[in-house]
């Protein structure tokens, strides 16, 4: 009979412990639909700064075109071209030419979002296409103002290999033809990732 009562308080006490255990380790309830977490619990270790270089290729002209105007302001609205929205899928490579080796794609939009200058606002996920970081993706989204030889857009997240990515592009233009809107600009990318 003894060993049955010491049992039972044992196992209390064991229950106890455990409930406490699980309440610290994956947070406490903070209000009601938030807690903190524990960042062990999602495998996420000592945060890494990385650097990756990209040549983006916007390639308006020919049959395959990676860039299409999707949304054209009215006629007469802006001199500018205050408005146009483009469609990416552009590629992005090792080097400034287009045969160079593809390590992923571009996809997203831009807009000129200015009615007196040239800037854009991007959207985009750097899709990542070879080695360790196949499938993964990185998130830009910023303004644009492409006249300036250096511009600076913010990574804002990231999934795969860069869930909880943070970080800066700078993209710099390598070469640009006026006469189809053909670009290539090279982009240096640095992230704070898992």
């Amino acid at each position: 009979m003894a060993a049955s009562i010491f049992s039972k308080t044992q196992f209390t006490i064991l229950s106890i412990l455990l409930t406490l255990t699980l309440f610290f380790a994956l947070g406490a309830a903070e209000d009601g639909f938030v807690r903190a977490m524990d960042r062990k619990l999602l495998g996420l270790k000592k945060q890494k700064f990385s650097h990756f270089r990209f040549y983006w290729h916007d390639i308006y002209s020919g049959k395959n075109p990676s860039a299409l105007p999707i949304i054209q302001p009215p006629k007469n609205s802006s001199k500018n071209g205050f408005g146009v929205v483009s469609m990416i899928d552009d590629p992005l490579t090792e080097g400034p030419e287009l045969s160079s080796k593809l390590l992923g794609k571009a996809q997203g939009f831009y807009g000129l979002a200015s009615q007196t200058e040239a800037a854009l606002i991007m959207a985009m996920n750097f899709h990542i296409m070879q080695g360790k970081y196949n499938g993964s993706t990185l998130t830009i989204l910023g303004r644009n103002n492409v006249f300036n030889k250096v511009r600076e857009m913010p990574v804002i997240g990231g999934s795969g290999l860069f869930r909880f990515a943070s970080g800066y592009a700078h993209a710099s233009t390598h070469k640009f033809n006026p006469s189809n809107g053909d670009a290539v600009v090279e982009y240096n990318v640095y992230v704070l990732h898992y």
